[in-house]
């Protein structure tokens, strides 16, 4: 007998943008799913990987499986994968689940749709690194902060009025065009924004760092003075440079929404959707890619011109980027994101402390199981023996397998289930 449902021990990525030492949710899930695990509390705790992604691949932790890691016990039991998603993603499983620990912003970024991505896989291997898309969810579980999206029209040009640095490096001609497009136009907008934002991501680098240098000390003055920079975004302009000093990106809070998650809140980015993480811990999932175009909020290889060609430059209000969870008809205790593509979704499932006995239902997709809060020992069929699960364990389920959980916790449970409903 080999099991189908087991617990898994998970890859952390230290990037330097994560939090540090057990203020990371990242560390904080790894010491109470493994309390043999040291916590180094000067290391920066910034993604947790749960899926079979080469560089994290995560280790089966059963030692009746011959195979160590999921993706090779995947690859020798595709079936456990469910029939369609087997066949439609050749095998693989689709999607990587991560939590991330967000402490300084990451760069500014879009991932391509399939076309572009196999285009620029094959130009630039080096870069792009696969030919997928790379869509991406994020629900948060603190607080969390992110830039996603163009802004409203009203809302840049009320900046271009108010942030006279950033009007000289997008330059008037660029600047009086978008003041002039028309919302009766949408076409015209997206093309007059598309070349104030290509202005200013191409302009020169002395010129910009001259601009951000001024626009700092002039905000930091206000701000010593107790005037209200809301008007140049100043809170959140002195806290990227602080971060980031003399980078691009510091201008880009002019353009992007900034969309703020309350715990539950998602938000999904699509194909050609500019982003940046700022601060906070939540899971996301992803289709199966690395294929990023950044440009700017980063020491890494930046392609200012990919981006600003691929970018969609459709202006909407930051409360449109959040994205709505949908409650079960049939189990009400499980709230559904359903992106608009097939690679992946995320169930949230709030177990309350009535219920001592719950089934994690069976789905015809492999699934990959996290807890956030609360404990219980969970029994299936397919695992054969029991698991006790509590904060920060996950499980591998095999699709159209179900388990009980046996509640131990007094105040109820919380998780979340990453799988593929095509």
């Amino acid at each position: 007998f080999s099991p189908v449902v087991f617990p898994l021990s998970c890859v952390v990525q230290n990037y330097s943008w994560g939090k540090v030492g057990l203020e990371s949710e990242v560390a904080k899930l790894l010491t109470s799913g493994d309390p043999l695990v040291q916590v180094q509390p000067d290391l920066p705790y910034a993604e947790l990987w749960m899926g079979t992604h080469p560089r994290g691949d995560a280790i089966i932790r059963d030692n009746r499986i011959p195979q160590k890691t999921l993706g090779q016990w995947i690859t020798d039991n595709p079936a456990c994968l469910g029939a369609k998603v087997k066949d439609t993603f050749q095998g693989h499983l689709p999607f990587l689940f991560k939590v991330l620990s967000v402490n300084t912003a990451l760069s500014i970024q879009a991932h391509p749709n399939k076309e572009l991505a196999a285009k620029l896989h094959t130009q630039f291997p080096e870069h792009y690194p696969d030919a997928n898309h790379k869509p991406e969810m994020a629900i948060a579980l603190t607080p969390f902060e992110g830039l996603c999206g163009f802004r409203p029209v009203e809302e840049i040009v009320s900046f271009l009025q108010n942030v006279p640095e950033l009007r000289a490096l997008i330059g008037e001609v660029a600047a009086e065009q978008l003041e002039r497009s028309g919302s009766d136009d949408p076409r015209g907008v997206s093309a007059a924004l598309r070349v104030c934002f290509t202005r200013l991501m191409k302009s020169e680098k002395k010129f910009f760092v001259d601009q951000l240098n001024m626009l700092v000390k002039r905000i930091s003055q206000e701000a010593a003075e107790g005037k209200d920079t809301s008007g140049s975004n100043g809170d959140l302009l002195l806290r990227l440079h602080s971060q980031y000093p003399g980078d691009i990106g510091c201008f880009t809070i002019y353009f992007l929404n900034l969309v703020r998650l309350e715990p539950g809140e998602a938000m999904f980015l699509g194909a050609n959707e500019p982003h940046a993480y700022l601060h906070g811990d939540c899971v996301e999932c992803m289709a199966c890619s690395d294929n990023t175009v950044r440009a700017g909020l980063t020491p890494k290889f930046i392609d200012v011109l990919t981006l600003c060609e691929m970018l969609n430059y459709t202006p909407a209000p930051s409360s449109s980027k959040i994205f709505p969870a949908v409650q079960s008809q049939l189990d009400p205790s499980v709230y559904l994101y359903d992106p608009p593509v097939p690679d992946f979704s995320i169930m949230r499932i709030e177990i309350p402390a009535s219920i001592k006995l719950y089934l994690v239902s069976a789905i015809d997709s492999a699934s990959i199981l996290l807890v956030i809060q609360g404990t219980a020992v969970g029994t299936s069929t397919a695992a054969a023996s029991e698991m006790s699960l509590c904060r920060g364990s996950v499980l591998f389920v095999s699709a159209n397998e179900s388990i009980s959980l046996h509640l131990s916790s007094p105040d109820g449970m919380l998780l979340f289930r990453a799988c593929c409903l095509l």
